[in-house]
């Protein structure tokens, strides 16, 4: 049995708010392992198609360059794959999602001292989960706060349509899509401990503004889960789906072309 399982408060908290934080869900040991596997990765250089960084002449400057986001590390790395789909983590999406959740994908944040934000954004847009929507697990490697650049969400946003973004200001964000704040909204840090898992809804509003920190990384994990319900999903992860046993889910592919009316490239988190 997973030993943390979410109580009733913070069930109702997601079920509100649209994001939930559980509080030192993962322990120093096993967020050393996560943090270990990564830097091996740093430490070898190169993994051609997920971890390609540049050199600090390559990079002009630009942080991100040298420590690059790997997408899908659940793919080569084993110790990626089973915090994805770590039994406390699952048991979580399982409350939220009131059913068995599938693991849609994983991505690695470094995130270094001068990297640029994320401008504010909804996942949904780029899974295209339907019927339904997706839900993120955020874990935070190193402490997140606001000096190095953690996350903000607008809570109550998850009840919002999915919007088709606008170019954001790129002194700010690497990330070139960002979405409308509704009337009155209000943005709140979601500042955490190494350890601490935030799950958020895929209509929730959030994102993050530079680290701004002389010398703190701000690493994360994260993946993307789907209720088994869902029928169809962006065409980048459709077939590539990860029930609790490992075990491989195929879904139809999504070819809506969502609320722009074109296709896009996925361009998650």
């Amino acid at each position: 049995m997973a030993a943390h399982i979410l109580t009733e408060a913070e069930k109702e908290q997601f079920a509100e708010e649209g994001y939930v934080i559980a509080r030192q869900l993962f322990g120093s040991e096993q967020v050393a392992e996560i943090r270990a596997c990564f830097a091996k990765v740093v430490e070898e250089g190169r993994v051609p198609g997920y971890f390609e960084p540049k050199t600090a002449e390559e990079a002009q400057g630009e942080p991100l360059l040298m420590y690059p986001r790997i997408l899908y590390p659940h793919r080569i790395l084993d110790t990626a794959r089973r915090y994805m789909l770590d039994a406390q983590v699952i048991a979580a999406l399982t409350a939220l999602f009131g059913e068995e959740p599938l693991a849609a994908q994983s991505m690695f944040y470094f995130k270094p001292p001068g990297g640029r934000g994320q401008a504010l954004h909804q996942d949904n847009y780029y899974l295209q989960a339907d019927p339904g929507t997706c839900i993120a697990a955020w874990t935070a490697i190193d402490d997140a706060d606001q000096e190095n650049g953690g996350l903000v969400l607008v809570p109550k946003t998850h009840r919002s349509a999915i919007q088709c973004p606008h170019e954001a200001d790129p002194a700010l964000s690497y990330f070139r899509d960002e979405v409308d704040l509704p009337e009155d909204a209000v943005i709140v840090p979601a500042d955490m401990k190494a350890g601490d898992v935030l799950f958020f809804n895929g209509s929730t509003i959030h994102g993050s503004y530079p680290n701004r920190s002389a010398d703190r990384f701000r690493r994360s994990f994260i993946c993307h889960y789907v209720g088994v319900s869902t029928l169809r999903l962006g065409h980048h992860i459709h077939d590539d789906l990860h029930a609790a046993d490992g075990s491989i889910v195929k879904v139809a592919s999504n070819e809506s072309g969502g609320p722009c009316g074109t296709a896009y490239e996925f361009e998650p988190h």
